[in-house]
């Protein structure tokens, strides 16, 4: 099922979207009453997809990321795998959605692409045993952990290099059936790939990783876990199409320009 954040006239909600991704001219979201983090009830309204403004399928408490947890990405920025999992934290300032900008900054002069698989969390938990990570996962987004480069280097710790308002595109929606351990995701720019790689590169799989970050903090309803991202990350600039896209999900598409 795919699970939408929308607006129409003004009025934000979320729904179910319904259709078959290959006839988008027929894709509709059915409106549901209040939020998705339980049962689900359908408020009676249906609105044609291309009628509503998507966003951002939810917005977090926290954003927490993931740092090296595929071994070529590590390699091709000069960095070991580690031990553990690295873990950073995002601001839910720096949430947009799909068909939203990213703001490239003027501090920085080095900004790059990001494709990750975003991990939506469905209900309050902590010390999560393996066996129940899929209760306590309402689904799955697309996502681009945008990082000024040359701040993460100079900076020595990675706050402000991924912390930009801007710099934490989700979406297009949510997927809540889908099976994440082996997953084709791919980043293009102007339409060039950049990136392609599976899921299934993962050094630690989304349920270690919801273990491994439960047991540090409290994880909320709606809260984004960021999963790392495969080789091949690069430059972005003012003017370019980012494209983030994973099997089973869809594509989150954004437009680079300067920030005002």
């Amino acid at each position: 099922m795919r699970i939408a954040r929308f607006s129409v006239q003004d009025d934000v909600g979320f729904g179910v979207v319904e259709g078959e991704e290959n006839d988008p001219d027929g894709l509709a979201v059915a409106q549901i009453v209040g939020h998705p983090f339980g049962p689900l009830q359908f408020a009676g309204a249906r609105h044609w997809l291309r009628d509503v403004r998507l966003l951002a399928p939810v917005l977090p408490s926290k954003i927490i990321a993931i740092g090296r947890n595929y071994a070529e990405h590590a390699q091709e920025l000069g960095h070991t795998v580690p031990e553990d999992p690295i873990v950073f934290l995002k601001p839910s300032t720096a949430i947009v959605g799909t068909g939203d900008a990213i703001q490239y900054p003027p501090q920085t002069r080095e900004v790059h692409h990001e494709a990750e698989l975003a991990v939506v969390i469905g209900r309050l938990c902590r010390e999560v045993p393996r066996a129940r990570v899929p209760e306590v996962v309402l689904g799955y987004t697309a996502a681009n952990d945008v990082t000024a480069r040359d701040l993460q280097r100079t900076d020595g710790q990675w706050g402000r290099a991924k912390g930009f308002d801007t710099f934490c595109p989700l979406g297009p929606w949510l997927e809540t059936d889908l099976e994440p351990g082996d997953l084709a995701i791919t980043c293009t720019v102007n339409g060039d790939l950049r990136q392609a790689g599976r899921t299934a590169q993962m050094i630690r799989d989304v349920a270690d990783l919801v273990v491994f970050v439960s047991a540090v903090m409290t994880l909320l309803p709606g809260d984004v876990l960021l999963t790392g991202t495969p080789a091949g990350v690069g430059p972005i600039a003012v003017g370019d199409e980012v494209a983030v896209t994973i099997e089973g999900i869809g594509t989150l598409r954004n437009r680079v320009i300067p920030r005002g």
